[in-house]
């Protein structure tokens, strides 16, 4: 069994609740992310997706100097280093999330993504059963 801490990015880019949105769209932009941890002193407080800015911000009446935490989605799903790559796969999948923050002791360790779980052989089916999933869900919206 695969864990989790096998197949996940260490070097997570995060933003902090009180930078701006504009600061979060550059990073990603940069970075060719469409998401990005929101982190305060190590721990995880939201997630700042595209979709969060186009919604929330452009749409809504925050501007682009607004803070983060105005716009974040901070209701967050989270994972373990310890899970198995199956059960990260059944959560995403349950959730219909693409992006899996790990955090172990409050603390931002690392991130899966649905591509991480689709590298690793023995959870081939389970990466491209939650993209299935979660696209149905996307294009049903």
């Amino acid at each position: 069994m695969t864990k989790v801490s096998e197949s996940m990015s260490k070097n997570v880019i995060s933003v902090s609740s009180n930078q701006t949105v504009k600061e979060a769209a550059e990073l990603m932009d940069q970075h060719k992310i469409g998401a990005i941890p929101v982190v305060d002193d190590g721990v995880l407080k939201g997630m700042i997706t595209d979709r969060d800015i186009t919604t929330r911000s452009i749409a809504g009446d925050h501007q682009n100097n607004a803070p983060i935490s105005e716009v974040m989605t901070s209701d967050i799903i989270s994972g373990n280093p310890d899970m198995s790559l199956e059960e990260a796969s059944e959560l995403m999948s349950s959730k219909q999330i693409r992006r899996l923050p790990i955090v172990e002791n409050n603390h931002l360790i690392g991130i899966v993504a649905l591509g991480d779980l689709s590298v690793n052989q023995m959870s081939n089916n389970s990466a491209g059963e939650a993209l299935s999933n979660i696209s149905d869900h996307e294009n049903a919206q």
